[in-house]
């Protein structure tokens, strides 16, 4: 028998393990509601335990190297402020960067929930990044990835592959995405118009942004880590058409994911949507994983025809619904539809069982464990 590391390797590599991995998402929501005693719960070390008492292949997924080096620390001509307050119910964070033209600060919001307040997404509430002149000195003054950086890459991997051992593969998100980064910098509006209002403006930004995080991607792959995550749901089959896509988005999402598959890491985007349009997008970015395949109403796949349109090229990941169905449906029929979805998601390969995204709050032991056991039963090839 493969371990859960060897089983997701395989998988990533478009090869035939001996079953199925059966790989649910968890991170800071769950895991603080399974362990409610914990002060702060933990993407790997907690997640590595779960996976442990549950039985399932794991992939870890955290969000430390999410925010780029140039906003944890200060370089020369760029220095970096950052300040944080809560009114008991929101927390508010301020980031200014100091350069000799121009102070640029950016001001986002984030509801607290406790210890998993750590893997809720912040909303931003003022961009860094709102005129053209403040996109220049950004520009301008933009670090390059540094040897320290890459050092601290190199040992959080270390202690990251030691902890998972065998039970899985390391998958943090980078901060690759390169719409969704620039579109956090700007504004999502902003960008959408960006193309039209003076395009050799936005491929100089989109292009720069892609070579940032390029470099910081093929880092991150050379340190050790497994696969990379590249945050792709802002331009999604519910905003863009496929011809904006190639136009205007694909070309720089497929840089990074080129740099990631150039340091000997697996590529994961993470579009949890909208994507059916954008499935002859994907086959020419070339993606090792894209996740996740969600049915309506919370996206638009079916996992069927995702795997017709994409499964001999990507591997797939999904498509249980968590959102609704894993929290309300009695054991016995969340196991009847994890055998449904692997029946579907089986043949050919190239497949990893999961729900639709993370396992919320409150959705009841039992469920996960009747999906696992389940899906792992009719997983064997």
């Amino acid at each position: 028998m493969l371990t859960s590391r060897e089983r997701l390797l395989l998988t990533l590599a478009g090869k035939i393990a001996d079953r199925v991995p059966v790989s649910p998402f968890v991170q800071e929501q769950y895991l603080s509601w399974y362990y409610p005693g914990r002060a702060k719960v933990d993407r790997v070390v907690d997640a590595v335990e779960l996976a442990n008492e549950l039985d399932f292949d794991l992939m870890a997924k955290h969000l430390k190297f999410l925010r780029p080096h140039f906003f944890r620390k200060s370089y020369p001509n760029w220095e970096v402020r950052t300040r944080e307050s809560s009114d008991g119910r929101i927390t508010h964070y301020r980031l200014e960067i100091v350069t000799p033209r121009h102070t640029l600060f950016e001001e986002e919001a984030v509801e607290e929930a406790g210890v998993a307040t750590a893997g809720v997404m912040r909303v931003t509430t003022k961009h860094l990044l709102e005129t053209r002149e403040e996109v220049e000195i950004f520009l301008e003054y933009l670090p390059a990835l540094d040897d320290a950086e890459r050092a601290v890459m190199r040992e959080v991997v270390a202690e990251w592959r030691r902890i998972v051992g065998h039970r899985g593969v390391l998958a943090p998100f980078g901060f690759a995405g390169v719409f969704n980064f620039a579109a956090g910098l700007r504004g999502v509006e902003t960008l959408f118009m960006a193309p039209s209002e003076d395009e050799p403006a936005y491929r100089e930004f989109m292009s720069r942004i892609a070579g940032a995080q390029s470099e910081y991607s093929l880092a991150l792959a050379e340190a050790g880590a497994d696969c990379i995550g590249i945050q792709g749901h802002m331009a999604n089959a519910g905003t863009v058409s496929s011809a904006f896509f190639r136009e205007f988005v694909q070309e720089y999402e497929k840089q990074v994911i080129e740099a990631i598959h150039a340091g000997g890491a697996y590529s994961i985007y993470h579009n949890c949507g909208r994507a059916k349009r954008l499935y002859p997008n994907y086959r020419e970015m070339g993606m090792s994983l894209w996740e996740t395949v969600s049915e309506p109403p919370a996206g638009d796949n079916q996992l069927a025809e995702a795997k017709a349109a994409l499964g001999d090229k990507i591997c797939l990941l999904g498509n249980l619904d968590q959102i609704h169905f894993l929290k309300t449906a009695s054991p016995a029929e969340v196991a009847e539809r994890a055998r449904q979805i692997m029946a579907v998601g089986k043949p050919g390969g190239r497949y990893i069982f999961a729900a639709s995204d993370f396992l919320e709050t409150g959705t009841p032991r039992e469920n996960v464990v009747a999906m696992i056991e389940a899906a792992r039963k009719e997983a064997t090839y």
